[in-house]
């Protein structure tokens, strides 16, 4: 199996040679937990996939949402084309969790809708880390969320070759067990169908679909084939199926889970009996025993997740089986082998810890009135300290670290923390020395190698704030350049932007009311220049990458709370430092202590970053990337597609939705899943023509 090769024409520059030296020497020297301080732009991304070649570990890295996960899936895919990098995030399109409000006496069924592309990309990820050892996983919040067993995942596959005696019924048999369903009409992931001798297998993880052609008993081919085109890829030897779902139990374990159940719900109907809830006790008797009559005649019934414990032998109060366990084992014992990293870990360490209550709290009506047994709040998240036993080795990546991250990394790497005594300041946080030796565990990465500097920083009045901004933006627009406008509120961004468009400015609001798909297209057209201002709250922080805009304008910079957050106004100022002439201003009447540290910090970095430039003759070069191909425009010849559908033969009908059938598959492939749901959807429509 080949090790991790990074491949690319970029060489480490800046300070990056002396981030991945020190995160490479700190994981040798067993540093269980380290911190990338790497400010905007300056390629954490690129240092992280250095580490990763250095170390030659799988690895698996955090991110607190699937669009800010998606990018980084692409980048890791693009530095490291040779191995396998994987996307693992929520499967559903849409959720709504079951609930009960008790004061309203309402009860919420769970209605959920699943994306089968996502689905098969948690499927490939964890068929990955079970075949190979040079995998990269990317990953949301989601991944510590109960999955099913491994061993039993694992346990449970069937392999076959050329020339093997296998008898047919079995072989079907086994197929079924994999929970792999007939259909002989359309053959869709985790399906097969059988046509005289050729059975055809698509596997739950993969793209292609295996063609298996028997004589007599005997498995006489195997063949890849490309499942909608039925063309042929390549002939194989032998092929291994792994089940078409992640919970999978044997059915003897089946049947103890079965009587455990039975157990527990005489149990609950006995304490609701006698609390004297004889409401409750009768509904859960008859949704549990509904429930067991479901899963003797079919194997699962719906909400079966809330009997996970059961199927996967925990104890109550037992941590879930998670993806973090589909790593490979440590040589050592112990944890998982395997490096973690949390991106933007001052926001993503915070949803790993608040995710647990969050569900608790959900469950907890749902046992206490008889919806649920006790077994519901089993199936769980993990709790943080859970999580934290798992972690082998973390590095935090933030351009903002938390004190939790800084004090993890420079007092919990060692036995005897009392041994440690500051230095002077010479960053913005404390480096830490034992004796003489100086502990890398916080590591800086603040000069770009492109020499860029942190954005020049100014604070303005409030007073006739929007007329300034105005001849600002003016300014901008005459250089070709654009700009970012941060508020308050929604309604203050819709009114400003409404107030902007009257002054003939090209300009666009975005929030969190704004539909994911129309965010994308307003990006887009900031990008291409049909908007030169795009207004907007929180949603101009983390993961905006947009080099053209050189002016970020915050409006009530001395509003303290979480939106003026000293870490906000940095991650918000960080957006201008794609560009040569970035600058930012903050309109405030009021010098806070957050506006006062976000600036402290923004000179520190700019004074080192020039004193770096000076030294090694560098002038800064704003980041040059690629505008993509308009999502609108795309989406206009789907519709000139759907007008004239009616008119194509039959044939020509066919032929149109087998190749919108590829791009959605191409478009989920590179992680790009809004315009896969739109391909899908479009699908589907011509196919009820």
């Amino acid at each position: 199996m080949p090790g991790f090769e990074l491949i690319s024409n970029l060489k480490p520059a800046g300070d990056q040679p002396k981030a991945i030296d020190a995160l490479v020497r700190g994981l040798a020297e067993g540093y269980q937990h380290q911190t990338l301080l790497g400010v905007t732009g300056s390629g954490k991304t690129f240092s992280i996939a250095n580490v990763i070649q250095r170390t030659q570990r799988p690895t698996l890295v955090i991110a607190h949402n699937k669009t800010l996960a998606a990018q980084l899936c692409n980048e890791f895919r693009e530095l490291f084309p040779k191995n396998a990098v994987h996307y693992f995030v929520s499967y559903y399109d849409y959720y709504q969790p079951e609930a009960y409000i008790p004061h309203t006496d309402t009860y919420i069924e769970k209605d959920s809708s699943i994306n089968e592309e996502i689905e098969r990309l948690r499927h490939a990820a964890t068929h990955a880390l079970l075949t190979r050892n040079d995998v990269i996983i990317v990953a949301s919040v989601s991944c510590i969320y109960v999955l099913g067993s491994p061993e039993f995942y694992r346990a449970e596959n069937f392999s076959f070759k050329v020339g093997e005696k296998i008898n047919r019924t079995e072989f079907l048999r086994n197929l079924n067990a994999l929970h792999y369903d007939r259909n002989d009409i359309e053959i869709k992931r985790g399906t097969y169908r059988l046509k005289g001798d050729i059975l055809e297998i698509l596997p739950a993880y993969a793209n292609n679909s295996i063609k298996v052609d028997f004589f007599g008993d005997r498995v006489d081919k195997i063949t890849e084939t490309d499942w909608i085109s039925g063309k042929k890829l390549k002939d194989l030897t032998e092929f291994e199926v792994f089940p078409a779902t992640h919970f999978m139990t044997p059915p003897d374990v089946q049947k103890k889970a079965i009587e455990m159940i039975k157990t527990d719900l005489n149990i609950q109907i006995a304490k609701f009996n006698t609390e004297q809830k004889p409401l409750e006790a009768e509904r859960i008797e008859q949704r549990t025993n509904f429930d067991l009559e479901m899963i003797k005649e079919t194997g699962s019934c719906a909400g079966i997740e809330n009997y996970s414990r059961y199927f996967d032998g925990r104890s109550p109060g037992d941590a879930p089986t998670t993806l973090m366990d589909y790593f490979p084992a440590s040589p050592a014992g112990g944890p998982k082998d395997f490096l973690l990293f949390i991106d933007e870990s001052h926001m993503t360490v915070p949803q790993i810890r608040g995710m647990y209550a969050g569900d608790f709290s959900r469950k907890e009506k749902l046992v206490n009135y008889g919806f649920r047994l006790p077994s519901a709040f089993d199936n769980r998240p993990l709790q943080y300290r859970e999580f934290y036993k798992k972690i082998n080795r973390v590095v935090f990546v933030s351009a903002t670290p938390s004190p939790y991250e800084i004090e993890m990394s420079t007092q919990r790497n060692f036995l005897v923390p009392a041994e440690h005594k500051k230095t002077n300041q010479t960053s913005t946080y404390e480096v830490y020395v034992r004796g003489n030796q100086k502990l890398n565990c916080v590591v800086r990465q603040f000069v770009r190698p492109t020499g860029l500097l942190d954005p020049t920083t100014e604070i303005r009045q409030t007073k006739g704030q929007i007329e300034d901004l105005i001849l600002e933006i003016e300014k901008n627009v005459k250089k070709g350049q654009r700009a970012l406008v941060t508020t308050l509120t929604k309604k203050i961004a819709e009114e400003l932007t409404d107030f902007l468009a009257e002054r003939g400015i090209k300009v666009a609001y975005i929030h969190s009311d704004v539909p994911t798909l129309e965010r994308l297209e307003i990006l887009h057209k900031l990008r291409l220049g049909k908007f030169d201002v795009l207004v907007g709250i929180n949603l101009l922080r983390e993961g905006l990458d947009l080099p053209e805009v050189s002016l970020v304008a915050i409006l009530d910079a001395d509003k303290e709370g979480f939106l003026r957050s000293k870490t906000a106004l940095v991650q918000t100022m960080g957006r201008a430092a794609r560009h040569s002439e970035g600058r930012v201003i903050l309109y405030a009447d009021v010098i806070t202590d957050s506006i006062k540290a976000a600036i402290l910090e923004t000179d520190l970095k700019r004074k080192i970053q020039t004193e770096y430039n000076k030294k090694h003759g560098i002038t800064p070069t704003s980041i040059s990337k690629a505008v993509a191909p308009e999502i609108i425009e795309q989406g206009e010849k789907l519709l000139a597609i759907d007008r004239d559908f009616h008119k194509l033969p039959a044939k020509e009908k066919r032929n149109v939705i087998i190749s919108m059938r590829k791009q959605m598959i191409e478009a989920a492939d590179s992680l790009q899943f809004e315009r896969a749901a739109e391909l899908r959807d479009q699908i589907l429509f011509m196919e009820k023509k």
